[in-house]
Parts: structure tokens; sequence; C-alpha cells
């Protein structure tokens, strides 16, 4: 390794001026970036010793600082040397922004101010560009300005975002007292008389930046820069305390009140770590991501040094503690907000506007003596509210709640310094539990309080079991936020289906809800049901064991415990049976029937399902869900009500026809009765009720004009989806051509049901995911898939060429692992064998498993298919080539090995839980 600095690389350019810019730089640049890489370097393995984030970035800021001024000695000396320099030519070299306060992560921008006393000079234009184009030629990305003292002044008047930057200016060198001169105007004249706009601007600056990158601190791939709770969170903070309290230097904000000892403690422990995730991101990727992706997780985790342990993967540890410090950083915000509040530097803010529904005056009465109306938000009156009496923890939130008031950030400061106090009496008190459990059962917004509670720590101290699962995100592309915030969000929902602000999305919930005798286990259920995940054991299995732990103590009678439990256990059943079963099938719905047992659990495990989907992250709630979950609580219905799915198979066949009979009142009897016989038994069993007139009315227009292959489309934008009808001679690998055509046409395939008429044809309907808001968007890509289909069941394209075009690459990411299983059941069905396949989603997968099925002359029923984030689990009934089940173990192993041979070649590590 080179011991060679920027000193050495300028006394290797002589001391005889070059002048030619040129020149300079073909020698110049070379040595320095050579200096600069193996600073770099050296910073990365300083890095990964000593694991301190704000060393690594003042150690490249003073690297920039030593390369700078070395380009410009170069620049002075060989191209334009100023030995006696008028009053005009005096020149001040500045940092500015984060370089300003001397720290740079490996890719960041280097922001140069180059002050001048007046306007530029030809000396000052020329030695700026000479420096510039080095820095340029060193492949920098360089942010510069230069201005006079009155341009810094004028502008940073106007524009907060300069303002801001002279806020952190930094001189680095040339005239000093230039620099010395542009600080003092610049505190007299413009920060001396403008706190509480820099402070308001900031705060609105930071809420748009939030919202643009995501609003939840709790995004599962966060901006470590700009994300809530990131580092932009921090720099905020401290341009606030810089701007108000005139401080320097951050440890100054404890002398100025600000903070106390303790809070900047913690502020630096923030300030340090997301400075380390940083560097180490910039080093990996070997540029300015800022964004914490599931790939980059991995990578971090490691250089980290995060290792697997109780439960949870190196990287969900890794994130675990990410989040916590998000969670940190967002309570120094309240804290500075508050006391910025206190001392009149920020304006009053509006109260909350879910809970705003009506206001009080200052100094308003509560319950109690140790809360008053401070401003319209409950504050305490003594800090010694919560140790005279512990239960104020619990009751600071409840009557928040109960008035639908804000909470005042004093209070929720106080509380977050007095969580100590909530140990083992105050979790086992009756009254604290009481006031919780009205604020779990609450028909206000109680999402909104227990987030609060969240925040300040409260919940998890009251519920340490809640306690272990914050900040825990899970490793996976299916789940958007940490289990906590899904709990929460899930809450939400629940309260939106109550309140009746969902009858449109959720008819049936709407209607059930109200009809539920266990609201409040229904509740608990809801708050619980994720709570053992990260644990080594089945988290539904843990979760109900934790439920019977803490019922006694919110008060719950036996009965209510029960179910609790029950929901817990059982809270992705429903779901799990909605999308991956044949609800066609008696079977299917005995058996969920007989797991249920009772129309109150049916209707508690509904609207549970529900929000447990829509609480997962955005778009994950589709129409097509909405429309599976109705359909299987309206066969249950009647399974426990001992209704249809009891009747013979010939009456119902019966039933099933006659229907389809008045809905062709045009069609004479003989022609409905010719189209009749051409059905097997399992279609009026198991075809779709509302589909059957419309296959009806598609066969017979494909008989008038002479095809035998054809498709027909249409899309329903409440259930989310389209669906194709396909009708074709059958054979093995026609499903396998069908998938194969949506795939290379971009269909994403949710469901497929298969029939084979008396004639030897196939009527195949195929659901897909839409892809388009609008109709008309959503026919045309239809109608392309259609047309792939048709081109490929007669044979003008072939399909597997297609499919090999969408295949992702070799060196596609490996983020991911999902182990691959096959499992081969034969009592979930009375006719068919049931194959459920999972493994690492990937285009062309469903093609390749129909193929595999084909090759071994399996006739598919029906499909089902499902995918969580990175994870599919595909669905097939089957059956042999002689309609019977796949009962021989030869014959079964044969199968597994075939499906498991699709996924070679994928990672075999272990995959995250599985589960919603």
């Amino acid at each position: 390794m080179s011991n060679q600095t920027f000193e050495t690389v300028l006394r290797e350019l002589g001391d005889k001026p070059l002048r030619d810019a040129a020149t300079l730089r073909a020698r110049l640049v070379p040595g320095l970036k050579s200096v600069l890489d193996e600073g770099r370097a050296a910073a990365e393995r300083q890095l990964m010793e000593r694991q301190n984030g704000l060393v690594c970035a003042r150690r490249l800021s003073a690297q920039m600082d030593t390369l700078v001024e070395a380009i410009y000695g170069a620049v002075v000396h060989h191209l334009y040397p100023a030995s006696n320099p008028s009053t005009e030519e005096r020149l001040a070299i500045v940092a500015t922004g984060g370089y300003g306060r001397g720290t740079l992560a490996p890719g960041s921008d280097v922001d140069l101010l180059f002050l001048l006393p007046y306007k530029q000079t030809a000396w000052s234009e020329s030695v700026v560009e000479a420096m510039l184009y080095v820095l340029w030629d060193l492949k920098l990305k360089v942010g510069h300005a230069t201005r006079s003292i009155e341009d810094c002044l004028r502008e940073g008047a106007a524009d907060m975002t300069i303002r801001t930057s002279l806020l952190e200016a930094r001189f680095l060198f040339g005239d000093k007292a230039l620099f010395d001169n542009m600080v003092e105007r610049f505190d007299r004249e413009i920060v001396a008389v403008s706190a509480a706009e820099f402070v308001d601007a900031k705060l609105k600056e930071r809420d748009a930046r939030v919202a643009k990158a995501g609003a939840s601190r709790y995004l599962v791939e966060p901006n470590v820069k700009d994300g809530k709770g990131g580092l932009r969170d921090l720099n905020t903070l401290f341009w606030i305390g810089k701007y108000v309290y005139r401080v320097r230097e951050p440890a100054e904000l404890v002398k100025a009140g600000l903070f106390t000892p303790d809070e900047f403690k913690l502020f630096a422990r923030c300030e340090e770590f997301l400075w380390r995730v940083r560097c180490h991101l910039h080093f990996a990727t070997g540029r300015a991501e800022e964004r914490l992706t599931f790939d980059m997780q991995r990578v971090l985790a490691e250089r980290l040094g995060f290792t697997g342990r109780a439960g949870l993967s190196a990287v969900e540890r890794f994130m675990k503690a990410y989040f916590r410090i998000a969670k940190d950083v967002g309570d120094l915000t309240a804290i500075v907000c508050a006391e910025l509040e206190a001392r009149q530097t920020k304006h009053r803010p509006m109260l909350d506007r879910v809970l705003g529904r009506f206001r009080r005056r200052r100094g308003g009465a509560l319950e109690g003596h140790d809360f008053f109306i401070d401003n319209n938000r409950i504050n305490v009156r003594s800090e010694h509210a919560f140790e005279r009496d512990p239960v104020n923890l619990i009751r600071l939130y409840w009557l928040a709640d109960r008035h639908n008031l804000a909470i005042h950030p004093d209070a929720t400061r106080l509380a977050t310094r007095s969580l100590k106090l909530i140990g083992h009496n105050l979790r086992n008190d009756k009254e604290a539990n009481r006031l919780f459990l009205d604020i779990l059962t609450s028909r206000n917004a109680p999402e909104v309080v227990l987030r609060r509670m969240n925040e300040a720590g409260v919940l998890g101290r009251f519920i340490p079991d809640f306690g272990r699962i914050v900040a825990m995100m899970q490793f996976n592309m299916y789940h958007h936020y940490t289990v906590d915030e899904h709990l929460l969000r899930s809450i939400g929902v629940v309260a939106e289906i109550e309140a009746g602000q969902l009858a449109e999305e959720h008819p049936l919930a709407n209607h059930v809800v109200g009809t539920i005798k266990n609201r409040r286990a229904l509740y608990v259920a809801v708050l619980l049901h994720d709570i053992a995940k990260g644990r080594e054991e089945d988290h539904s299995e843990a979760g109900a064991v934790i439920a019977r732990k803490l019922g006694p103590r919110f008060g719950l009678d036996a009965a209510e415990i029960d179910t609790v439990a029950w929901l817990i256990e059982h809270h992705l059943l429903m779901s799990n049976t909605a999308q991956s079963r044949d609800l066609s099938d008696p079977a299917t719905i005995k058996n969920f029937a007989g797991v249920v047992q009772t129309m109150e659990r049916l209707k508690l495990l509904l609207v549970l399902t529900i929000a447990d989907i829509k609480a997962v992250g955005p778009g994950v709630w589709t129409g097509w869900k909405g429309q599976l979950l109705r359909t299987l609580y309206q066969e249950t219905e009647t399974a426990l009500g001992g209704g249809v799915v009891d009747l013979a198979r010939s009456e119902r066949i019966r039933i099933a026809q006659e229907k389809l009979r008045t809905e062709l009142p045009n069609w004479s009897q003989s022609d409905f009765d010719t189209y009749a016989a051409r059905h097997t038994p399992a279609y009026w069993l198991r075809a779709d009720e509302t589909r059957r007139a419309k296959h009806a009315r598609f066969v017979r227009e494909a008989d008038k004009v002479g095809r035998t292959v054809t498709t027909s489309y249409e899309t329903d934008q409440f259930r989310g989806v389209t669906e194709l009808t396909v009708l074709s001679p059958d054979h093995p690998r026609l499903l396998a051509i069908v998938t194969g055509a949506c795939a290379a046409a971009g269909g994403n395939i949710v469901d497929a049901q298969i029939f084979t008429t008396t004639d030897g044809m196939a009527l195949d309907t195929i659901v897909l995911s839409r892809a388009f808001d609008r109709d008309e968007d959503e026919l045309r890509r239809a109608g392309r898939v259609a047309s792939a289909i048709e081109k490929a069941l007669k044979g003008e394209v072939k399909i597997a060429d297609l499919v090999d075009t969408k295949r992702p690459a070799k060196e596609r990411s490996k983020a991911f692992q999902v182990v691959p299983e096959v499992s081969i059941d034969n009592d979930l069905s009375n006719r068919q064998t049931v194959i459920e396949v999972s493994g690492l989603d990937r285009p062309g997968l469903l093609y390749d498993l129909t193929t595999a099925l084909g090759k071994l002359n399996l006739n598919i029923a029906s499909a089902h298919i499902v995918t969580f984030g990175e994870k599919a689990v595909d669905v097939f009934y089957v059956t042999d080539l002689t309609g019977t089940k796949v009962n021989h173990p030869g014959r079964q192993a044969t199968v597994r090995r075939a499906l498991m041979k699709v996924f070679e070649g994928e990672e075999k590590e272990p995959s995250s839980r599985r589960g919603a």
C-alpha cells in the first residue's frame, strides 16, 4: 500500500508553475485519486473494526478538507498566483450542508461555498473554475455556489434551503475575516429576527419529506437519510436548536435546556447508529444509496455483526435495532417540539384531527386531581403525578380517549421518563387493566390512542409480550410494517368497520359486526393475534398461550378468554382456506365448519381476517379476496345450519340445472338438454353459479361460428380481478400452455377452475389480478393475454420460448430464500388429491409446475394461487387419468420429486416463518 499523501502529490508537481490548466489536471488528478481511494479504503477498514459511524463520517470529512485545500494550493501556486491580492481578490472556501457539519458518507455530495467580499473578479472566477474541474475529474459530486456576503444574506433571507445551508457553514481556508463577517451578519440580520419562521418552515419541510419517503417510520425498506426517524430528522432537530438557541455543537443543546443529559445521550446514540448504517450502506453498494432495501439488509446485518438468536434471524435483529432507533428519534422530535412551544418559538399546533371532535379551553377540569386541560390538550399538574399514582400512566391515555383530546408533549415526555414505574404491581392492578380495556375497545379511535401509548413506551411496558414485538420486522416482501405497527393498524381497521366507514368495501363484515356478542374478545384477539411473532414456536399457538395468560389480567371471563385464544390460534385459517382451497368442494366447507363450529366464531373470524389482511400494507387487500371470504362465510353459514352442503349429489345437480334453465329462457328445452348433457356431474357441483349462464352463452356462440379454440374476458373492478374463459380441445398440457401464455403476456393468475365436457372440450376459467385502474386499460391488457392464449393453443407460438423471455436472470437478487415444500393430501377433498406447493415466486413458476403435472399425466380440476410477497403457495386439485386420487405412495413420491425439481437452483436456506 502506498504511503503517499496529498502533500506528497503536490510536491511531485515541483515548484515551477505549470501555467496550463489541462497539464495541471493531467499530472494532479491521478495522484489525488490514488490517495483519495486509499483513504476511503482505510476508513472502511476502521468502520468494520470499530463500528463507529460518526468516527467514519468525520474521518471522510477531514480527508475531504485536506483534498480541497490541496487542490486550492495547486491551483493558486501553478495557475493563478496572488502574492499581493487586492481587496477584490479575497476568497474564503467554506463547507456547507452536511459537509459543513463535518460529516460525510462515502457517497455524499461535497457542498462548497466560494465566499467573496463583493462581486466576482477574473482571478476568483478562474480559481473557482479550475478547482471545480479537478473535483469533477475526481468523479466527486460537488454542490457549489459562488456568492458575495451580500448575496448570501439576500438569498438566505429569501430561500429557506440556502438559509439552512449557511447555518451549517464551516470555514475551511482562505480569508477567515471574510467568513467571520458573513457569520456575524447572518446571525444578526437573519437568525436573530426569524426563529419562529425558521422552526415552522423546518417542521413543515420535515412533514413533506416524510410523506414522500413513507409516512410510517416502520416501513420495512426505510430510507436512512430522509425517512421518518432517519438522519434528516436528527439534522432538523439540531438546525432548530442551532437557530433558536445559537449553539454551535449538539452537546450545547443540554446547556440550552432543550435536552436533559440523558436525552442528549440518546441523541448521540441515534446519530452514531444511523451514520454507521449509512456509511456501511454506501460502502457496500459503492454509491449514495439511502434506502435499506431487502437485499442490502442482509449485507448490512452481516457487516454490523448481527447474528440470529431466539427465533429471529440476523437481518430481523438488525432491523429491529434500526426501528428502535427510528422510534427514539421520533421521541426526541416530540421533546423538542414541546420545549419550543413552551418557549413560544413555535406556533401552537392544530389538534389531532382524528380525536378533535370538540375543543376545551385552557384550564378545564378533568376527573381526578393530577390532570388538567392545557391549550386543549391533557397535561399533568405535577412532575410527581405518575409517582403518586402509577395508574395515572394508563389513566392519561384513557382520558385522552374519553374526552377526545390530544396529549400535551410534556405529559408524554414525563410518561416516557416514568416507564420504570410500570412493573408487576401496575400490570396486575385491576383499575389499570380496566382502563386499558376501555381504551382498547373504545368506539372513538383506539388505534390513535394505542399508538401514542406505544410511542411513549407505555404499551410495551404494560404488556411485556407486546414490548417484545415493538420495532420487529419480518424479513419478507409481504409485510409492509413492523409487527407492532401491523397490530395497531389491525385495530384501526376493526374500528372503521364497526363505525360503518367501510360498508361499501366490506358489506358482509359491516352487516355482521353489529351482531357480534363477544366484542371485547374480538378487540383483544386483534391486538394479540401476532404477539408471538419472532419466537421459535408457531406464533399462532404461542399467541393463544399468551392470550390465556393476559385474559384474566384484562378482566375477561373464562368464555371470553377461550374465544380470544381460539381466534389467535386459528387467525390464519379463514384466509388460507378462502385463498388456497376449492370452495365449491363440500369437503372444504365441512372441514372448515368442523373447526369453526359456531356462527359467533365465524363472525369473529371474518372480521379478524379482514383486519389482518388489510393491515399488512397498501394494495394487499383486494376485492377478489373479499369475494372469496364472503363465499366461504356464506357456504359455512349454510353448513352450520345443516343446509345445502349435506344435500345428495343428484339433488344438488338437479337444483343447479334448474337454476341455469331459468336464466336461459330463450333456449328450447331440446337445446338446453343437449347442452346440459355435455357437462359432467363435477361441473354442476363445482362451477360457480354466477358463471354457468355465461359459460352456456359462450359455448353456444363458439359452436355457431365453428370455433374450437376461443376465449372471452371481462373485468370486475370491485373484486379487483379479470376473468378469462377458455374453450379448447382438452389435453393434459392445456393448463400449462394457458399459464405460460399468461406469464408471457404479463397476466398474474390468482385462481383457475378447469372442466372437461363429455365431448372432450376443456372449459377453463382463469382469474387474473387487475393491473390497471381504468376498465378500458385493463380490458386492452386482457385482450392481449387472451390473444396470447389462443395463439399458443393453436400452435402458432412456442410457449416455452415465450416464458423463457420472462424468466429472471441467473444473477438475480438472493435477498430472499424460501425452502420449497410439496404436500400431498387425500383427506381435503372427496374426489381429488390436493397438492400444495410453496416456494420462491418468480415469473414462469406456475407454468413450470403445471408443465410438470401435465408430464405426470395428472388432470388438474382446479388451481388456487396465493402469493405472500416473495413466497408463492400454489394448490392443485388433481386426479389420475382414470379419474381417481393419487393414492399409491410410490406415485406420490414421483409427483413430489418432479415438483421439487422445479425449484432446483433456488437457495435452500430457511425462510422466514410462514403465515400472515
